[in-house]
């Protein structure tokens, strides 16, 4: 079974959603026989390496809020992870284009370290306040989960990967992803947002039966799990 998963590592919800995924994977019996790829998205495709704003300036420019609003709202978001065991630190996160990030989560995956380079990310933004923009700070997050150091500065030098970037980010527009996190199964079923741990139980079940004809199938039922249209990330999905 292969899971693919959209998400960006300014996004919130896609730790936490990842979180939930991973919860419901522990509770399967056939977790072994699961395939989670990591797929790129960018919320912000325009946002410069460096900046002077906060997190909290960020979202409230970008949604044209007041700023005691953006804060209210990164509060409940960080109340969220903390019932996920993270903790985030909207306070000092330090905005940045993520591209460079995605294309070293690539790179990881192409040396086998996808998922430890995923995980390592998202800390080092959230919990951390890295500056995941600035490329010694990446090579030493690469360093960290076994890639070779100059290896992943020369690669960040050359613009390699990038177009495996476009590529995630292009069969995003195709298949319709507005906000992640978003998780395709088998190419067939899609639950958006950080979801409870439930509802990925669920999907993976009846994935399973699929594969193994053990009982007839019907569409996972996303009546109760479709998000709102606001374009804010306090709906379990950040949007574009």
């Amino acid at each position: 079974m292969k899971v693919e998963v959209w998400s960006d590592f300014a996004c919130p919800f896609c730790y936490i959603g990842k979180r939930h995924l991973e919860g419901a994977l522990s509770q399967f019996p056939h977790r072994d026989q699961v395939e989670v790829v990591y797929r790129s998205f960018q919320l912000d495709p325009t946002m410069e390496r460096d900046t002077d704003m906060d997190m909290h300036t960020v979202l409230a420019t970008k949604y044209g809020m007041p700023l005691e609003q953006a804060k209210s709202m990164n509060e409940r978001v960080t109340q969220q992870a903390k019932s996920v065991g993270l903790d985030y630190y909207f306070d000092t996160m330090i905005p940045t284009n993520t591209f460079d990030a995605h294309r070293l989560a690539h790179f990881a995956a192409a040396h086998g370290k996808m998922t430890e380079m995923k995980e390592r990310l998202l800390k080092a933004y959230f919990t951390e306040s890295l500056h995941l923009g600035d490329h010694e700070v990446l090579a030493q997050l690469a360093s960290e989960v076994g890639l070779d150091r100059e290896a992943t500065l020369a690669m960040l030098k050359s613009g390699e990967y990038g177009d495996k970037v476009q590529e995630d980010k292009r069969r995003a527009a195709e298949i319709g992803i507005k906000g992640v996190p978003f998780f395709v199964f088998n190419n067939k079923y899609a639950v958006s947002g950080a979801q409870p741990g439930e509802v990925f139980f669920s999907v993976l079940a009846k994935v399973w039966e699929e594969e193994n004809a053990a009982a007839p199938l019907t569409l996972v039922d996303q009546e109760e799990k479709e998000q709102t249209d606001g374009d804010n990330c306090a709906d379990g999905s950040c949007k574009l």
